[in-house]
């Protein structure tokens, strides 16, 4: 017996899938049931580097921060929040060992398709296929306009542009982390926030 709260994280899932493309009721249900919940607690951890990407994550509540170590040093790459599809991206299409982290920031649920049963499923729908084609390049996407920001932007337009787009960050992610995730050191990221008067 599924509970209200899992009921309504289904319901945000199906919503999530047909905001990429229309999909036959029965078919998307059909597609349901291959997601997996999986509960984080704050601090655990999805992948580690040396692991194969099997799976494609939905994140129906929390938030789970995607990093690798460089010279023992936490580079965090993005931050996947509510309503959101993720994975680490590259290993999983080449189908070879992450180099990444994925970890949970809070308490986050989070529900997992297999690799193999999201292609089946791809195989036999179309429109499925479409929806996985879509939110791939969208994933995509993401990694590089984040490249390219943190290229061509001062530190300052950075932060602002995040303060104004993900305000919520800010509030649900430590500092350091947030620092890291805009290139900066925890005390630049400080400097700079002080110098703003948000410090």
């Amino acid at each position: 017996m599924k509970t209200k709260i899992e009921t309504t994280h289904l319901e945000n899932l199906k919503q999530k899938i047909l905001s990429y493309t229309q999909v036959d009721d029965e078919i998307v249900q059909e597609q349901m049931q291959f997601y997996q919940r999986i509960d984080l607690k704050k601090g655990d951890t999805l992948l580690t580097p040396g692991q194969l990407v099997d799976y494609f994550y939905y994140v129906a509540t929390g938030c789970i921060y995607y990093y690798k170590l460089d010279e023992g040093e936490q580079k965090v790459l993005e931050f996947y929040t509510d309503d959101i599809f993720f994975t680490d991206l590259p290993a999983y299409v080449k189908g070879t060992p992450s180099n990444y982290y994925l970890k949970a920031s809070e308490a986050t649920v989070v529900y997992a398709i297999k690799k193999l049963d999201a292609e089946n499923s791809f195989k036999r729908s179309h429109q499925l296929e479409r929806f996985g084609r879509l939110s791939m390049q969208e994933a995509f996407i993401k990694i590089f306009t984040r490249v390219e920001r943190l290229n061509s932007r001062t530190n300052e337009e950075r932060y602002l542009r995040l303060m104004k787009k993900r305000p919520d960050l800010f509030q649900r992610v430590p500092q350091y982390l947030i620092a890291s995730y805009l290139g900066l050191t925890p005390v630049g990221f400080s400097k700079l926030r002080k110098r703003l008067g948000k410090g």
